[in-house]
């Protein structure tokens, strides 16, 4: 099920009509150390039609996901979020705008939680 979404918010993700994008996202560290804390920095592109941002960091073995609602174009372009005491593993990190009809761009990046020295 969830694959089938992400799919279908790939499918979505489209650059807004005067070629600026509608969702930036920005993850770091890419690599840090168990147990794992991760910084997402997303920027959206303001629009009436904004009503919330999802983040997911999902790994084959853990899911995490936090949300925020979104004042349409009053909202701040930037939204932080933070992941702690991720275990170990290979994360798909992924943003979802969501507007008035549903999904409205989708971006993605990956980041590694490696294990720490001496586990």
């Amino acid at each position: 099920m969830r694959a089938a979404l992400l799919c279908v918010g790939l499918l979505l993700a489209v650059p807004a009509l005067d070629g600026r994008e509608l969702l930036r996202m920005r993850v770091t560290p890419a690599m840090v150390m168990a147990p794992g804390f991760l910084t997402v920095r997303v920027n959206v592109e303001a629009a009436a039609e904004n009503r919330s941002l999802q983040v997911v960091a999902e790994s084959p073995d853990f899911y995490r996901s936090s949300e925020i609602s979104l004042d349409g174009e009053h909202a701040s372009p930037l939204a932080v979020f933070e992941f702690r005491d991720l275990p170990t593993g290979l994360y798909e990190v992924t943003g979802v705008l969501v507007g008035a009809h549903g999904p409205r761009a989708t971006v993605s990046r990956l980041a590694k939680v490696q294990p720490s020295p001496g586990r």
